[in-house]
């Protein structure tokens, strides 16, 4: 495999920047979170489109069954994981839910052992449960606030089993298929999917006020193009494990933006609990730095 024009660790942290403004446009949006999630994708594949017609169109004859099956599982997991994160906005903070579906690694260690047999030290391990016991600080004191934060925190960490799932399916199909094609084929499976849960769910495609298409573009611009299409890049070079450790550091992003935009506080659980979540991070990245090298 050829090395990369640039180190991974570059697009990552723009990528993991870009997705944290995610929570807050969703945040500003008043549509349900079918159709925000459709959108989102929807306009994400329009944008997409004249670059893919021109140059990539003809790689989809090159698409063997495998990748076909590979890329609609991705594209599913992805709209489904929109669906359950933009729910669980309306439930709880957002502090409590980017800390919680970006818990991906605690999937991922499972993911990767399994499918692409991945050996997993005592210190991986000990780093996930450093980091499960942060959530499950957050979790608990959000219980103690009443039912619906507790609620949208399941919702939260339902989402993020699922994005793990997207992206452990993509790291096998971004090995034999460039970065545009993958992304427009998953994407546009993803849209339909959404179209299909909207319908289905008697959500309603519009009107809209003009604030919430503005949203809607701002939401496939940068957390959509910019944000996962660079996680996107990124995965044919390092393992789904260290994009999921570098997303998680999305949460202290979107929480400071929170608490200007918001004016959403911290409880003192959130902050012990994202303490918590961070040293396990912390203590992943230096247990897996010489692993996730190009």
């Amino acid at each position: 495999m050829n090395k990369p024009a640039i180190h991974p660790a570059i697009p990552i942290i723009i990528g993991v920047i870009s997705v944290a403004l995610s929570a807050i446009f969703v945040k500003l949006v008043s549509a349900e979170a079918g159709v925000t999630a459709f959108y989102r994708m929807f306009f994400s594949v329009i944008f997409m489109l004249p670059i893919f017609l021109l140059k990539y169109r003809k790689e989809i004859t090159l698409l063997k069954k495998r990748d076909w099956i590979f890329s609609t599982f991705a594209g599913v997991f992805l709209a489904f994981h929109f669906i359950f994160w933009f729910e669980s906005l309306n439930y709880t903070s957002v502090a409590s839910s980017t800390v919680l579906v970006t818990l991906q690694p605690i999937f991922a260690f499972a993911g990767t052992y399994f499918f692409f047999k991945e050996r997993l030290s005592v210190k991986t391990i000990l780093s996930a449960v450093i980091a499960i016991s942060g959530s499950v600080i957050i979790s608990f004191g959000d219980f103690q606030l009443g039912g619906t934060a507790f609620y949208g925190d399941i919702l939260a960490l339902i989402g993020c089993a699922l994005i793990t799932a997207y992206l452990l399916f993509g790291q096998d199909v971004r090995q034999r298929l460039s970065l545009i094609t993958y992304t427009f084929v998953v994407y546009s499976i993803s849209s339909i999917t959404l179209f299909f849960y909207v319908l289905i769910k008697g959500e309603s495609f519009g009107p809209h006020s003009q604030s919430d298409w503005m949203w809607f573009v701002l939401l496939a611009l940068i957390p959509n193009l910019l944000g996962h299409t660079l996680f996107n890049w990124a995965i044919r070079w390092v393992s789904t494990n260290a994009i999921s450790i570098a997303i998680l550091f999305e949460p202290v992003g979107a929480s400071i933006l929170a608490y200007y935009i918001f004016n959403e506080s911290l409880s003192t659980a959130q902050i012990i609990g994202g303490i918590v979540v961070l040293l396990g991070i912390l203590l992943f990245v230096v247990d897996g730095r010489k692993k996730t090298s190009v």
